[in-house]
């Protein structure tokens, strides 16, 4: 197939304004070919997880004496810093110029590797918006002693430069976080459980990072529908979580043990309802309403059962405005994102009630609710 092998994952059909890119698949090649070959100005959001160039001097063993699976693969090793130095640049220029001009990057790395990665993304005329620091709910212990316990990893977020406009669901992070401004300290655990891809007993891929983690970045800043591209994709996690959230996505990857095990996470993923997937109104459009007001009120009856778009989930109305579903209990949000697994949830446009026999959303009862009760 030539320089670029394209593996297709659970691709849709191209809009006439995106045919000349590879949604929804992996090219199979390095990072920069592969960036060369996309259009100028064609993606909406980049994610990068480049090799950390961790330098390690030799094989990491507990204290007994057990062998720790550290990051020991041909992909993380540079003969030196400047050579490093070159590849991050040369990766970096691709990437602005195929980010569109509203567009934005994120970078993560560690102590090894985010300050050069930070120094060419500046010299680049990127502009960097925040650095975000994931902390590690579980890290791994410093075995020797020797050091701090590396506890977590940086995260760069940049535009394409100071002036440039770029997407910042604002609303979005804020419902995430109970009402509270999102703040640039995220704690999530490393990735371990069923989330842990493994093989004969090893990891597939030793840094994969946790779903919860990419949700968060890609509901901070994209929108439904746009293209998110990951220049060394691993084992997919950008594209399951893209699929998840109704982004498209591409990926770029090297190494084919990786393709594979990434298609086969991407097509398990199932997406969200469409109703999870509206983004939050800002304050001044959306006053603010409990869903307890429209119980008080008489809008909606306590015991009146609540279905989500395509009745598979039950949930009753109780008398101090909570949903209970099953052994699941708690406001209308919380439980739509826990009958979901995810993060979040809008329960206004989540939750239905049954009138007439159709559903409707309870949100067209707060629309209502508020027609009566704002001047």
């Amino acid at each position: 197939m030539g320089v670029l092998e394209k593996v297709k994952g659970s691709a849709r059909a191209a809009k006439p304004a995106d045919v000349a890119l590879p949604l929804d698949s992996i090219l199979m090649s390095d990072c920069i070919a592969a960036m060369r070959s996309l259009p100028a100005k064609s993606i909406d959001m980049i994610f990068a997880d480049p090799p950390y160039n961790l330098q390690l001097g030799g094989d990491l063993n507990r204290p007994d004496g057990s062998h720790v699976d550290a990051v020991t693969d041909e992909w993380d090793k540079f003969d030196s810093l400047s050579a490093y130095d070159k590849f991050t640049r040369e990766w970096l220029a691709e990437a602005r110029r195929i980010l569109k001009d509203d567009g934005s990057i994120w970078v993560i790395g560690s102590y090894h590797n985010i300050f050069k990665v930070g120094s060419a993304i500046q010299d680049l005329g990127f502009w960097i918006l925040n650095d975000i620091i994931w902390r590690k709910a579980n890290p791994m212990p410093n075995f020797k002693g020797t050091r701090f316990t590396n506890a977590h990893e940086t995260l760069i977020w940049a535009s394409t430069g100071e002036k440039a406009k770029y997407t910042f669901n604002y609303r979005s992070m804020k419902t995430l976080n109970d009402e509270l401004q999102m703040r640039s300290d995220w704690e999530f655990p490393i990735c371990g459980g069923q989330e842990r891809l493994k093989k004969d007993g090893y990891k597939v891929h030793p840094t994969q990072k946790p779903e919860a983690l990419l949700y968060r970045i890609l509901l901070a800043a994209t929108k439904k529908g746009d293209v998110v591209l990951d220049p060394f994709f691993g084992t997919g996690t950008t594209g399951a979580v893209a699929k998840r959230l109704g982004r498209r996505w591409i990926g770029i990857e090297r190494e084919p043990n990786y393709c594979a095990a990434a298609l086969e996470r991407i097509e398990a993923a199932l997406p969200l309802d469409e109703s999870a997937l509206t983004t939050m109104q800002a304050p001044k459009a959306a006053p603010r309403v409990a869903f307890g007001q429209l119980v008080e009120n008489g809008f909606l009856a306590a015991g009146t059962p609540l279905f989500d778009a395509k009745r598979r989930h039950i949930a009753l109305v109780g008398a101090d405005g909570s949903l209970k579903c099953g052994d699941t209990s708690g406001s209308i949000h919380k439980v739509g994102a826990t009958l979901q697994n995810a993060p979040s949830c809008n329960g206004w446009t989540y939750w239905h009630f049954e009138t007439e026999g159709s559903l409707k959303p309870i949100d067209a009862l707060r629309q209502t609710y508020l027609l009566a009760t704002q001047p």
